[in-house]
C-alpha cells in the first residue's frame, strides 16, 4: 500500500513525514486561490495608497510566494484595519483641496459695480513732436533710430554748420563796414551841426547830415540783429530732443540735404497717453455727469481707471458724435499711438452677479466653471457670461447662482475631474 511505502528523509508531500516510521501525517490546510490572494493584495494596496512593490504583489499571488509574501499581505491587512478603525481617508479619496496641489475657491456673489457702455478708442500721445531743420546743410551724424529711447536734451543728429558759420562771418564783415560808415556820418553830422549853429549852412544841408547819421545808426542795429540770428542758426545745426521719449520716425539719412522747414524726426512721450473716442449724442450727457471711465487695454487684463476726461465742446455735424479724450494713468504700459483700445464710460451703478475671470475655463465655444459640490468635488458647468468688469471680474448672466463655490484654478480642477 502506498501508506506503507517509505519516503526519503526530508521530503514532504502536502504535509510532513515522520522520520521514524516513514508514515505521512497530512497537516496541510485548505488551499487559497491564487487569484483571490492577488486580488486581496491589490485592493489593500489601493485602499492604503501605499506603493507596494509590484514584485511583492506578484510573489503574493504565486504558489511559491513563501513567508515574504505572507508577511507582506499580513502587514497590509493590519494597516488596512488600523486605517478603517481610525477613520483615516486614503490619499486617493481626498478632495482636490487636500490633494498634492492646494486649490483656492471663491463664492459667487452679487456686487455693486459701475454700469458702463463700451466705445472704441485710439491711443494718442499727449506730447508728440516733429523736429524740423532750421538751418541749411548736410546731415553729418544721426545718433538715434526709430524705437530708441531718447533722453531729454540728447543730441539726435548734427547738420553741417559751415554754411551758418560762414553767414556769421559775412555778417561780422558787414557790421564792421557799418560801424565805419557810422563814424563818418557822425563826424559829418557834427561839422554840419556846428556850421548850422553859426548860420553858415542851410537847413537842407543840416537835414541831410542828420538823416544820414540816423540811417547809419539804424543800419548798424539791423546788422547786429541779423548777426544774432545767424549765430542762433549755427546753433540749430545741433538737433536736440525737446523732452524724453521714444523716436517713432526718422525722415532723413546721413548725407541728405536739410533745409529750413524740412522734417527730420518724430517722437512721443510714452508716459503720457490718452485714448480718443467719439461718444454718441445719446450718451454724452451721462458721460458728462459721471466724468468717469475705464480703459480695457486687452481682453482678460485688468482695466485701467482714467486719470481725467476731457469732453470737447463741439460735435461732428454729420454724425453728431462728440470727441472725448480719456487720459490713461502715467506709465500704464507699453502702448503706442495708433493702437486700439476699448473705453468703458460709467453711466451709473448696478448690482451684477460676478465671478473672478481666472475661474472661467474657455475651450472653443464652451465657457464654463468648476463648481464644487458638498464633497468639494469639482464639477464642470457651462455658463453664459457678460462684460468684463474692473478688478479682474466677469459678469455671469446664466448657469450659476449666488452662494455657490467655484474653483479658482480650473486647470487643477480639470486634472482632478479626469
Amino acid at each position: 500500500m502506498i501508506a506503507d511505502r517509505a519516503v526519503p528523509h526530508g521530503n514532504t508531500i502536502n504535509g510532513t513525514v515522520s522520520a521514524c516510521g516513514g508514515k505521512m501525517k497530512n497537516k496541510s490546510k485548505p488551499k487559497t486561490s491564487y487569484a483571490v490572494r492577488w486580488l486581496f493584495a491589490l485592493v489593500v494596496a489601493t485602499v492604503l495608497g501605499a506603493s507596494l512593490p509590484i514584485a511583492a504583489l506578484a510573489k503574493a499571488g504565486t504558489p511559491d510566494g513563501g513567508n515574504d509574501a505572507s508577511a507582506t499581505l499580513t502587514a497590509a491587512h493590519n494597516k488596512a484595519a488600523v486605517v478603517a478603525k481610525n477613520g483615516v481617508i486614503p490619499i486617493d479619496a481626498k478632495s482636490p483641496l487636500e490633494r498634492g496641489k492646494s486649490q483656492a475657491i471663491a463664492t459667487v456673489e452679487y456686487r455693486s459695480l459701475d454700469a458702463t457702455f463700451g466705445s472704441e478708442a485710439v491711443i494718442e500721445a499727449e506730447r508728440q513732436s516733429t523736429v524740423s531743420a532750421q538751418v541749411a546743410g548736410r546731415v553729418l551724424e544721426i545718433n538715434y533710430r526709430p524705437g530708441d529711447q531718447v533722453p531729454a536734451n540728447a543730441v539726435i543728429m548734427r547738420i553741417d554748420p559751415r554754411m551758418a558759420e560762414q553767414e556769421v562771418e559775412g555778417m561780422d564783415a558787414r557790421i564792421n563796414e557799418a560801424r565805419v560808415n557810422l563814424d563818418n556820418t557822425r563826424r559829418q553830422y557834427q561839422r554840419v551841426n556846428n556850421l548850422f549853429k553859426e548860420k553858415y549852412v542851410s537847413q537842407a544841408d543840416y537835414d541831410r547830415a542828420d538823416a544820414a547819421f540816423k540811417a547809419a545808426q539804424a543800419q548798424l542795429k539791423t546788422l547786429l540783429a541779423s548777426r544774432g540770428q545767424a549765430e542762433t542758426s549755427a546753433e540749430y545745426a545741433t538737433i536736440s530732443a525737446p523732452y524724453g521719449g521714444v523716436m517713432s520716425e526718422l525722415h532723413v539719412e546721413v548725407g541728405e540735404m536739410a533745409v529750413p522747414g524740412k522734417p527730420l524726426a518724430t517722437g512721443f512721450d510714452p508716459n503720457d497717453l490718452r485714448a480718443t473716442s467719439r461718444v454718441p449724442q445719446a450718451f454724452i450727457d451721462q458721460v458728462r455727469a459721471s466724468h468717469k471711465a475705464w480703459v480695457e487695454t486687452a481682453p482678460g487684463k485688468p482695466w485701467l481707471e482714467a486719470r481725467r476726461i476731457v469732453i470737447l465742446p463741439a460735435a461732428d455735424p454729420r454724425t453728431h458724435d462728440t470727441e472725448v479724450r480719456v487720459y490713461l494713468p502715467q506709465n500704464s504700459g507699453d502702448w503706442m499711438p495708433g493702437q486700439f483700445v476699448q473705453v468703458h464710460f460709467v453711466t451709473g451703478v448696478e448690482r451684477k452677479l460676478v465671478v473672478p475671470q481666472a475661474a472661467i475655463l474657455q475651450r472653443s465655444e464652451l465657457t464654463a466653471v468648476y463648481v464644487l459640490n458638498q464633497k468639494d468635488e469639482p464639477r464642470l458647468r457651462q455658463i453664459r457670461v457678460g462684460e468684463i468688469q474692473p478688478d479682474g471680474l466677469r459678469e455671469v448672466l446664466a448657469g450659476i447662482r449666488a452662494g455657490e463655490r467655484i474653483s479658482l484654478n480650473p486647470v487643477a480642477a480639470t486634472e482632478y475631474a479626469h
